[in-house]
């Protein structure tokens, strides 16, 4: 990189990324509503390969409290049963030989609180990672600085703009979390 523009423009491309996968990782933390979401993390032993749920199976939500999955091979209802309980979700699906359901439990307040944990570490992985990418910047603004290619009041407002673009996606990753949160805590 060998513009302050270049610079930002990439930190802030890799923040905006790390925003996102903060959503996807909070679409897999459950709350009390049914979501294929749920879903996502779910690895099945297809033939040797893991393979995600989504690929192997339809996925629909007939009702706010149940999840339905329509294997498109009959024979792997019993490794996708399998996966679905040891992925730890809190979630006790059964099958009817051709069609697995999934009930959703309504959550009772210690599974509440553990989910909040769960989305508190999650979160503060992407907070960390964001920090990681302002440090990256700033130390190749600094590296340009130090091989004499910008003016030293660049450098200065380089690390600025490069501050306002960390506290704006913090704000943004605090904002998202809270949400969550809230989503989780709710009782219907």
């Amino acid at each position: 990189m060998t513009t302050v523009k270049e610079i930002e423009a990439n930190a802030k491309q890799r923040m905006d990324k790390a925003l996102a996968d903060l959503q996807h990782a909070m679409s897999t933390i459950r709350t009390g509503r049914a979501s294929v979401n749920l879903l996502d993390n779910v690895r099945v032993d297809y033939y040797g390969t893991p393979t995600p749920v989504n690929q192997l199976a339809n996925l629909h939500v007939p009702e706010p409290g149940m999840i339905t999955l329509q294997p498109w091979d009959t024979s792997q209802i019993a490794p996708i049963e399998k996966a679905i309980r040891n992925a730890d979700l809190g979630v006790n699906p059964s099958n009817d030989g051709k069609l697995i359901r999934i009930p959703i439990p309504p959550l009772n307040e210690e599974r509440r609180k553990e989910l909040a944990k769960k989305l508190h570490g999650v979160a503060e992985d992407h907070r960390v990672a964001v920090r990681n990418i302002r440090r990256d910047a700033n130390e190749n603004i600094k590296k340009l600085a130090k091989e004499k290619k910008i003016a030293e009041d660049e450098d200065r407002r380089g690390h600025d703009e490069t501050q306002k673009l960390t506290d704006s996606t913090m704000a943004k990753l605090d904002q998202l979390a809270k949400a969550k949160e809230k989503e989780i805590m709710e009782i219907r």
